[in-house]
């Protein structure tokens, strides 16, 4: 196999990291040509409306994977917060690159930090997650739905229409916008989306030359923490609907899960935690979700969800 053809959605943030993977697999096999077949995806195309209202986060895989079953394109290359806890039958995720920053970020052009907003700021996110978390902090603040790339949602910041949005540092970095981070809003105060700043590689589960190709670039030690993090969510039936954070954290061969269920209407949340083996992350992440469920988690993802 000489030609890897991976299917990315157009976004600035997602061609930038379909070019990183296509440059570390070139590294990896040299001779090998690798190209880009840029798609457009129903959540790209649907902006007027949050991602829980049309169908969730599985919108941004659903072509791509159409082209893949097609034969137009050999893998596809996702942030790996986005993609469902369950795979479409048929594919598998043959690598996860080294983590990036897991943090958000709080960006705004005339305050510092959370604390510092005015009372009544208006506040753009769309993420029930981040919603949730604002909630609980500041419960006086205005939270308006926040769509698009990354490039639109600082523009639309620029011209006023916010007082700070909340976005995840790895893609504003990425793109080169690690200037425009105000404040990292980090563990354990607050925590990200299971798998934030993770890039994954999918591919259909019948073609080993493709696996063997992508999986020269898994990371252990981020696979690891992301599968205890998807573990947690899988176990509370999370998705975008619902307002679930994890972070995990590898220390040796100790594997740190910190975990939180929240509500996007009330701020109202509970945070569960525990260590194990690096070996059994799925054991660890099903503790935490049961910890969160025992705490009353399953009230309030019945409420939100």
């Amino acid at each position: 196999m000489n030609l890897l053809r991976i299917a990315t959605r157009k976004s600035p943030l997602a061609l930038w990291q379909s070019e990183h993977v296509a440059d570390a697999l070139r590294a990896a096999h040299p001779g090998l040509d690798v190209v880009l077949v840029p798609m457009s995806t129903r959540g790209d195309e649907v902006l007027d409306r949050s991602l829980s209202a049309i169908g969730g986060k599985g919108l941004f895989l659903k072509e791509l994977e159409l082209a893949m079953l097609r034969g137009d394109a050999d893998c596809a290359v996702h942030s790996l917060k986005d993609v469902p806890m369950e795979l479409e039958p048929g594919f598998v995720l043959p690598a996860i690159l080294a983590r990036a920053d897991h943090a958000d970020a709080f960006v705004s052009n005339r305050y510092d930090g959370i604390d510092a907003l005015p009372h009544g700021a208006v506040v753009g996110t769309s993420s029930l997650r981040r919603q949730a978390q604002l909630r609980a902090l500041r419960p006086d603040l205005v939270l308006r739905d926040l769509r698009g790339n990354v490039n639109t949602r600082l523009a639309k910041l620029d011209a006023g229409e916010y007082d700070a949005i909340v976005l995840a540092c790895a893609g504003l970095q990425r793109l080169g916008f690690d200037d425009r981070i105000r404040a990292r809003l980090d563990a354990p105060s607050w925590l990200p989306a299971p798998a934030q700043g993770a890039i994954a590689i999918e591919c259909r589960d019948d073609v080993a030359a493709t696996i063997a190709l992508c999986a020269a670039l898994d990371h252990a030690a981020t696979r690891t923490c992301v599968e205890a993090e998807r573990a947690m969510n899988r176990a509370l039936h999370g998705s975008c609907h619902v307002p679930v954070a994890a972070l995990a954290r590898l220390d040796g061969d100790t594997l740190r899960l910190d975990g939180l269920v929240g509500s996007a209407d009330d701020g109202r949340a509970v945070r569960a935690g525990a260590h194990g083996g690096s070996d059994a992350p799925d054991a660890l992440g099903r503790d935490v979700a049961a910890s969160l469920l025992a705490q009353g988690a399953g009230a309030l993802i019945n409420a939100d969800g």
